[in-house]
């Protein structure tokens, strides 16, 4: 079975929470017979075609970028060619331009959306695309939705209910690289024995100046890795707020970040808006056994951390809660240690890639024999 991926953003030029989605979908459909391939757009789409692990990567030229939305004059040729090798078409939503290749394109094939997030911040752009995101949904044969919570509280999935399926995003932790001794002792000679930490993109969603509020006056370390168009403004912030206590890292490779997982005491994830739909970073942090401390947003957030059995869930855009929880976790090597158990066992009873792999080929199967 053949199934070509479509996403504006893809590896080895972006990493993101998507991007490692659609990642571990191609490596995990592997084992159940599914060959996948991925066309994404690129600032420097050369060579055009690359090897990413086990699957091969299409580059088309990126031209024009408009609100978040990438444009190709080229990408509807290459899609048109790979789409008729493949078997099903696998779109990852949102990204307007996607929409509009595939009506120009005329696609024929079975067609799976996952459908990551709603679209939150373009509220008069969404006036404009809703009309053709509606009529894209309509003809898509199935959505895909990452948690059961994403489901309910998504107007746009409520009229497409019939058609909606649940497969919760899954990470293969045999895919992480195993960190050395001597790494491992390199970052905890710099963090401490006991800190709190946050892995993520410094986006206008992921709430970090809440975190950055709640720190005030503390004395645990938190460190934070990543970067962002809101790097210097929360840098700054941080150096307003007397916060001598908080380490900006920067990107990271997957070394130093798995060794930082293993090290920390606590995953902090303060996102505060509906952009953040599942948070692959705070699902990384039950992979490694962490308590989390996270906000109820409505989202797969509150589907990875459980509040008062996996971590503590607070209500969001409210530094005071955050704090509290913080204090509790610190206060406590026992709740930590418990709830970091329940972590790590319900990454794997439910968000495993192999799971994750194994309920898509049967969707596209079934897709295939309708």
């Amino acid at each position: 079975m053949r199934v070509l991926h479509f996403f504006k953003t893809y590896l080895p030029d972006s990493m993101g929470g998507i991007e490692q989605v659609i990642f571990q979908l191609c490596q995990s459909g592997i084992s159940h017979g599914v060959h996948s391939e991925v066309l994404t757009l690129s600032q420097d789409p050369q060579p055009s075609e690359v090897m990413v692990a086990d699957h091969l990567v299409h580059r088309a030229k990126l031209d024009l970028q408009i609100a978040s939305t990438g444009f190709s004059y080229s990408v509807l040729r290459r899609f048109r060619d790979l789409a008729e090798q493949a078997d099903v078409i696998h779109y990852h939503f949102p990204w307007p331009f996607m929409d509009l290749v595939h009506f120009l394109a005329g696609m024929k094939k079975p067609v799976v959306v996952t459908y990551h997030s709603d679209i939150v911040r373009q509220k008069y752009l969404m006036r404009l695309y809703s009309p053709l995101m509606h009529y894209f949904l309509k003809h898509a044969d199935r959505i895909v939705a990452a948690s059961p919570n994403y489901m309910e509280t998504s107007e746009v999935l409520h009229r497409y209910r019939e058609k909606t399926t649940v497969i919760p995003y899954g990470l293969d932790k045999q895919s992480y690289p195993e960190p050395s001794p001597e790494r491992l002792e390199l970052w905890r000679d710099r963090c401490g024995e006991r800190f709190f930490l946050f892995v993520g993109v410094m986006r206008y969603y992921k709430g970090l100046h809440i975190l950055l509020e709640a720190a005030r006056e503390s004395d645990y370390p938190i460190i934070i890795v990543g970067a962002g168009p809101l790097e210097v403004e929360l840098k700054n912030q941080a150096h307003r707020l007397g916060l001598n206590n908080v380490q900006f890292l920067g990107r990271l490779g997957d070394d130093d970040k798995v060794a930082l997982l293993q090290l920390c005491t606590a995953i902090v994830f303060p996102s505060h808006l509906r952009s953040e739909a599942f948070g692959i970073s705070l699902l990384e942090g039950a992979m490694y056994g962490k308590p989390m401390i996270s906000s109820e947003i409505g989202t797969g957030t509150s589907y990875i951390n459980i509040h008062g059995e996996t971590g503590l869930v607070v209500s969001p855009g409210d530094p005071q809660a955050f704090r509290v929880a913080m204090d509790r976790l610190w206060d406590s090597s026992e709740m930590c240690e418990r709830m970091g158990r329940k972590a790590q066992e319900r990454y794997e009873h439910l968000f495993t890639a192999e799971r994750m792999g194994e309920k898509m080929a049967r969707l596209y199967q079934e897709l295939l024999t309708d």
